[in-house]
């Protein structure tokens, strides 16, 4: 039940936060260079390349495409040198993909791990197009000992204590899927410079961190890499000591659009009495949303939102949602949560990790309803 109110409602104000929600220098300068989706951006099916979420790990490069080459070897037959020209003279695929950043939610977690401070709002969902991956590694000719292929970004910085170029690996097997796209346009234009221009893996279903950007290499490799961005982290590890699991399909999601006005500082709603559409997207790479609830008063009581489709029916894309809200004067907790077709549920807490990855507890928007 929403606490009865009177008179105008007055949003909750956040001016001086505590000192353990405040953030270190470090940490604004990651959240001054890198940036999410306004929640508000919900609307569009396809997130303008503009307001998609964007993580920058090290810097964007400089990239002169005239000399610029994609390189496919290790453990191939015939290795590869491809131009940009090359890749786009290639069969074409576009595909509306949702990206999600691991770390997504990580700022809600108690205590909070010290990286980009992400709310709820890293994520996006844009028409990827590109070249498939698999045709091209067996036009190269793998090896019978290669089992993981490695691919490689022009970005290049320390973490961890360690100066790496910035790379990730995926199994052979994941490789070859046929949704696996080398992708050189977004929402059908070339790729912005902090988008991995000239070129980027595309991932469907995976979390940000697999979608290698300014890609210039793809390497076949016969063991497990141990690059710091695939052995050092994007671990789901419950404390130090814990070898962690590797963090891999995104986990079911919903979010909501944000309904009536915000209040400046705290982003609290207020809202009019009466008749109040909801709406909002939800995803999962981990199986097809199929169902999203709603409750207003906190997660006690949930009621079905009827779900519509994917932009272009893509598997690999939020669906929309909408409920429809009697709202009465009050103060209520809004939230909605997905569920998905490998029976994975969106919890009401979700577990603590040390990087604070994967974090999809359902999300709360405090609204006044006058």
């Amino acid at each position: 039940m929403a606490s009865q109110t009177t008179g105008q409602p007055v949003a909750p104000s956040v001016e001086n936060p505590s000192a353990s929600e405040s953030v270190s220098m470090e940490e604004l300068q990651l959240a001054a260079r890198n940036h999410a989706m306004p929640l508000e951006a919900l609307r569009y099916p396809i997130t303008p390349a503009g307001l998609h979420y964007l993580l920058i790990h090290f810097d964007i490069p400089a990239v002169e495409v005239a000399s610029w080459r994609l390189a496919v070897d290790g453990l191939v037959e015939r290795p590869l040198t491809l131009s940009l020209e090359e890749l786009q003279a290639r069969p074409k695929v576009t595909l509306p993909v949702t990206l999600e950043c691991a770390g997504n939610g990580r700022a809600l977690l108690t205590p909070r791990s010290i990286s980009q401070p992400w709310l709820n709002e890293a994520v996006g969902t844009a028409e990827w197009t590109g070249t498939p991956l698999a045709p091209i590694l067996r036009e190269a000719g793998i090896h019978s000992d290669a089992i993981e292929v490695v691919f490689t970004g022009i970005d290049r910085g320390v973490q961890g204590g360690e100066a790496q170029d910035y790379q990730r690996s995926l199994t052979l097997d994941d490789a070859l899927r046929d949704e696996v796209l080398l992708a050189y346009a977004m929402n059908g234009a070339p790729l912005l410079p902090q988008h991995g221009y000239p070129l980027r893996l595309i991932v469907p279903g995976w979390y940000g961190m697999t979608h290698v950007k300014w890609l210039r290499g793809i390497t076949l490799i016969a063991e497990a890499f141990q690059g710091y961005q695939q052995a050092g982290t994007y671990l789901f590890k419950k404390n130090e000591d814990d070898p962690g699991v590797p963090v891999t399909r995104m986990a079911p999601r919903s979010l909501m659009e944000p309904p009536g006005i915000p209040d400046f500082m705290s982003r609290a709603r207020v809202l009019a009495a009466g008749a109040c559409a909801l709406a909002g997207r939800a995803w999962s790479g981990q199986g097809i949303v199929e169902r999203v609830e709603i409750s207003t008063d906190g997660g006690r009581t949930w009621q079905d939102a009827a779900l519509g489709e994917s932009p272009s029916q893509s598997p690999y894309a939020w669906r929309p949602w909408t409920f429809d809200w009697q709202a009465a004067p009050g103060a209520y907790d809004l939230c909605s949560r997905a569920t998905d077709s490998a029976g994975n549920i969106q919890p009401l807490d979700a577990p603590w990790n040390v990087g604070g990855f994967m974090n999809n507890a359902v999300q709360h928007v405090a609204v006044t309803v006058s």
